[in-house]
């Protein structure tokens, strides 16, 4: 299994960045691709998931309303599509993916329940 991410970059306070996570060698349609960020001397956090079965979602607090995850089964990919930055968004982001039919979304937020993971992404945004 390969995730690969792309679409970080430096972008200014309130601006937009759409992060995509391609996966191969994935059953893409039976589980879970959370996306995870991790800033420098912080824990990784989870950020938000979704189900590659049905398209239900979840998100942390922080990015609620701001962020929004989406899927293309098509493409074997998610995307993270990130609106209203601030500075403290700033991070390395990883997707991460796992073969479940789970249904409660908000255990995969925590990152010990996946199986794969990206190499990550980084996005910076100015204040």
């Amino acid at each position: 299994v390969q995730l690969v991410e792309s679409g970080g970059g430096l972008v200014q306070a309130g601006g937009s960045l759409r992060l995509s996570c391609a996966a191969s060698g994935f059953t893409f349609e039976d589980g879970i691709i959370g996306w995870f960020r991790q800033a420098p001397g912080k824990e990784r956090e989870g950020v938000s998931c979704i189900s590659t079965n049905d398209g239900s979602t979840y998100y942390a607090d922080s990015v609620k309303g701001r962020f929004t995850v989406s899927d293309d089964n098509a493409k074997n990919t998610v995307y993270l599509q990130m609106d209203s930055l601030l500075p403290d968004d700033t991070a390395v982001y990883y997707c991460a993916a796992v073969n479940t039919d789970a249904t409660m979304l908000w255990i995969y937020l925590n990152s010990y329940e996946y199986s794969y993971w990206g190499q990550g992404t980084q996005v910076t945004v100015s204040s």
